[in-house]
């Protein structure tokens, strides 16, 4: 079942270690099949360099275990929650890569300083509250997925606008049109956060990137009027 998406799956999980985005097992990707209303997981705690196309686990929207021999990801609630709310994006990607990390440990979004930022996300790249203890002991990774859902909708961001956010204390979550895509979301994301971090350091006093530089150079990759790349790449 769904043999293609598991490549495609497997290939994405596997460039996070390729980019220096995981340790150990620490992160996974999935991919989904909207038709079928199923998505395709990294199954749990399994070493990267051990992982095969088909050990990929396909779950649907309601986080069931659908086909496969491994447990899903332990993440497997959030990205159904997503799916099911974020109708438009075809993968997610979860990761504690250190630099995005860190800004979530800090409790703080990430602050849009410059033109790579402005890129590829409109504005800050938001960190969410810490879920509150009923909501870690009741169902975590689901009411994770439900925090991001409730937060994007109460700030008015668009999730194709802003495909990345970081939740406190955890780390940064990642998507796009299909896995791949948003293990690209997931890199620039870090690196970002690296830029950040390091413009802080050297200007503690630093301001975000006046607005009109920001909507230019979002806006002249994303939207009716983008004009960058060959015939709207990225």
């Amino acid at each position: 079942m769904l043999e293609e998406l598991k490549k495609k799956v497997y290939e994405a999980n596997m460039l996070l270690p390729k980019y220096g985005l995981v340790t150990f097992t620490w992160g996974n990707v999935s991919g989904v099949d909207r038709e079928k209303k199923v998505f395709v997981i990294k199954p749990s705690g399994v070493p990267y360099e051990d992982l095969k196309p088909e050990d990929m686990v396909v779950v649907d929207f309601d986080g069931n275990k659908v086909e496969g021999a491994m447990n899903p990801s332990s993440d497997t609630p959030t990205h159904a929650w997503l799916y099911k709310k974020f109708d438009k994006i075809g993968g997610i990607v979860h990761t504690h890569s250190s630099y995005a990390t860190s800004w979530a440990q800090s409790g703080r979004s990430i602050p849009c300083y410059g033109t790579t930022h402005a890129d590829y996300y409109y504005g800050e790249v938001p960190c969410l509250r810490c879920l509150t203890e009923e909501e870690i002991e009741d169902a975590y990774e689901l009411n994770t997925g439900k925090l991001i859902v409730d937060e994007f909708a109460r700030m008015g961001k668009d999730p194709e606008a802003v495909s990345a956010v970081i939740c406190k204390n955890h780390g940064p979550f990642a998507w796009g049109k299909d896995p791949e895509d948003a293990v690209h979301c997931a890199v620039v994301l870090e690196e970002v956060a690296k830029m950040a971090f390091r413009t802080e350091l050297i200007n503690p006093k630093v301001q975000p990137a006046p607005q009109e530089l920001q909507d230019k150079h979002y806006y002249r990759k994303h939207g009716a009027n983008a004009y960058y790349g060959q015939g709207g790449a990225k």
